[in-house]
């Protein structure tokens, strides 16, 4: 399995982006996926994620209720709706997937399969 995100750009403050994992060599439905983000000079934090199984979703605090995490499995697609930027979402944003993994907060301390190599988002102020 391999992953490539796509999507960052920059964008204004308030404004909204999508950013979408794509996968190849394999079928996503067997594998729970999640994002991470790493701003520069600070460490990569869990953003969000979602099961394999029955879609159940998480998000990190400072994030609820601006992101939203769907899949596709039909594009093999997983996507990442980012509304309400704030600068302080500046980051590389990163999906990643773990086999027959499930989502919650534990989601991110996992031992993670598979890594893409990043989107860059830039909100400015």
């Amino acid at each position: 399995l391999q992953l490539k995100e796509s999507g960052g750009t920059l964008v204004q403050f308030g404004g909204s982006l999508r950013l979408s994992c794509a996968a190849s060599g394999a079928t996503l439905d067997s594998y729970a996926i999640g994002w991470f983000r790493q701003a520069p000079g600070k460490q990569a934090e869990g953003v969000s994620c979602i099961s394999n199984s029955d879609g159940t979703t998480y998000y990190a605090d400072p994030v609820k209720g601006r992101f939203t995490i769907s899949r596709d499995n039909a594009k093999n697609t997983v996507y990442l709706q980012m509304n309400s930027l704030k600068p302080e979402d500046t980051a590389v944003y990163s999906c990643t997937a773990v086999r027959l993994g499930e989502c919650g907060s534990y989601y991110f301390t996992y031992l993670i399969d598979v890594w893409g190599q990043g989107t860059q988002v830039t909100v400015s102020s």
